[in-house]
């Protein structure tokens, strides 16, 4: 059997199911509520809230979930400690150029191992922190809506005269006896309450007056510029929006900036000493570095950038020399000078190709470890390109893998195609380093084919070196902008709601007698103070203590 509850008051105003205190009258409604004497809780003046629904459905449920304060709280607990988590070994982002699946535990044991097989290592971009952060802008989202309009709506629908129980279980109270004409008299305490600032309505012996209601939208701000720099931490996971890499590029050196259509080319890297003369006494002999600068020139491909048969197209779009503090701007992009290395390493060989059987040498060709040709004709043999490895390495499996993106051990197989060989060819694995060779067995890979064929380079003339290495960090902070503009908007509504405070004072007069009752959402003391001088100043002299109607709750 259905029951429905009365929300009708005794003023006659019908109340929404679930408001606790009368929106027209401030009669407390609940029977609880009605028979206590402690102060009302004023905090959205008793209006009913969707997410205090008695028979909610599945949709309020959820509501219910995003709206609780407690909830709010633990997913924010929950993501503080995910993000001290992420910070307790190194991020993968933060690295060059380094192989994370041996990386962790090599440098932090077991534990360093677990950290990255838990997914640790890159906290920040997991779809678990993401779902923790987009599950605290939804709470704060319906937080806000759940709190907000109906304070809203009590708010801008006061009533002048309110019931004397609402009067009586304010925490600042004043009832007494009126010298005079009530008329006058409320029109002295309404002069008065000018002189202060606050806006007064009058209903014959009844009066309300009320400053600085803005103050009580300061947390709601705050909520909106929380919102604001949530959604734009997740917009850094949208591509384009956010990146922070690095580029190892050598001298002469072009390479493609990644996630971008942009192509960069190291066109000379300078590096200067300081002289002795220019260094205290402990430090002369020792090499220091002055000055480091990458002359870049920045492309953007216009044609067959995705075509890896075809050479990009490319057009140049900015130039400029990088140093350390002055980076290199165009299109959102920002690129420092973050290091340098002048290791040499190998940049490209010219091997030949040798038919063991019949003792003839084809080639040489010219054989780049970054940028290889995908075929080389050498006489009545092919050499096509299969796959290419700058840092060749074997993973658990047992399969081919690069540790990186620096020829440290680089490796090339090829399709070897030609007389007395298969239609489509046979896989060589070709190591140019001789140390690499023997390292990983090449002859053995090959198999039979390393009896019939050998590629070789003849002599160290055929090898070629690249330049320093320089480290550039590639930035681009689209949604930046919007984090300030968040954290802007969080300020202003915590000096909005800090420094001022939402006061309203009620009063009625029954019989030549005045009953007062004053309400302050903070600084209970300056709520008393000013009801204390009103009322001074209409001749009534009393202690702002005794104004006290249930302690110091403001």
């Amino acid at each position: 059997m259905l029951s429905f509850q009365n929300t009708k008051c005794e003023c006659g105003h019908q109340n929404p199911v679930g408001t606790v205190l009368c929106e027209s009258c401030g009669k407390p409604l609940e029977e609880a509520e009605a028979a206590s004497t402690a102060p009302l809780e004023m905090r959205y003046d008793g209006a009913a809230r969707r997410s205090q629904k008695t028979n909610p459905s599945i949709i309020d449920r959820v509501w219910n979930f995003f709206s609780s304060v407690k909830i709010a709280v633990w997913l924010i607990v929950i993501t503080l400690i995910a993000s001290m988590i992420g910070t307790i070994f190194t991020q993968e982002s933060a690295f060059i150029s380094f192989d994370p699946d041996t990386y962790y535990e090599e440098k932090y044991g077991w534990i360093g191992k677990l950290y990255y097989e838990l997914g640790f290592s890159h906290t920040y971009e997991t779809w678990w922190f993401t779902t923790l952060i987009v599950m605290i802008a939804t709470s704060l989202v319906v937080c806000s809506l759940d709190r907000v309009l109906p304070l809203y709506k009590a708010l801008s629908k006061q009533q002048v005269r309110k019931h004397v129980q609402f009067l009586k279980r304010q925490r600042t109270v004043y009832e007494g006896a009126v010298v005079g004409d009530a008329e006058e008299w409320v029109a002295e305490v309404e002069q008065q309450l000018k002189r202060k600032r606050y806006k007064v309505k009058r209903e014959g012996t009844a009066l309300l007056a009320e400053k600085n209601r803005f103050s009580r939208w300061g947390p709601y701000i705050n909520h909106i510029g929380l919102i604001v720099f949530l959604l734009a931490v997740l917009l850094r996971s949208v591509p384009g929006w956010a990146m922070d890499s690095y580029l190892a590029i050598r001298e002469g050196e072009t390479l493609q900036i990644p996630e971008t259509n942009y192509y960069l080319k190291n066109e000379k890297f300078t590096l200067d000493y300081y002289a002795d003369d220019e260094l205290p006494d402990e430090l002369k002999g020792i090499p220091r570095p002055k000055l480091y600068q990458t002359d870049a020139i920045l492309y953007e491909c216009t044609a067959d950038c995705d075509d890896p048969l075809k050479e990009p197209v490319l057009e140049e779009v900015s130039q400029h020399g990088i140093i350390v503090n002055d980076p290199m701007a165009y299109g959102g992009l920002k690129i420092y000078q973050f290091g340098y290395d002048d290791t040499p390493k190998l940049a490209a060989v010219k091997p030949v190709l040798v038919d063991k059987t019949t003792g003839k040498t084809y080639g040489p060709f010219e054989l780049s470890m970054r940028n290889p040709q995908l075929n080389y004709e050498l006489g009545p043999y092919t050499l096509e390109l299969h796959s290419k490895y700058l840092d060749f390495a074997m993973d658990e499996k047992g399969e081919p893998r690069t540790k990186s993106d620096e020829p440290n051990a680089p490796a090339f197989i090829f399709m070897l195609k030609g007389p007395g060989l298969a239609e489509d060819g046979e896989p060589y694995m070709y190591f140019p380093r001789q140390i690499d060779k023997e390292k990983f067995s090449q002859d053995a890979i090959n198999g039979d084919l390393a009896n019939r064929f050998e590629i070789k380079v003849p002599s160290m003339e055929g090898v070629t070196f690249a330049g320093t290495v320089s480290t550039l960090n590639i930035r681009t902070e689209m949604a930046m902008p919007y984090i300030w503009t968040g954290t802007a908007i969080w300020i202003f509504g915590v000096f909005l709601g800090s420094y001022w405070h939402h006061r309203r004072i009620w009063l009625r007069i029954d019989e030549g007698r005045v009953l007062l009752g004053a309400h302050t959402n903070k600084n209970f003391h300056g709520m008393r103070a000013d009801v204390a001088s009103v009322l001074k100043k209409t001749g009534i002299d009393v202690e702002p203590k005794s104004l006290d109607n249930g302690g110091n709750r403001a």
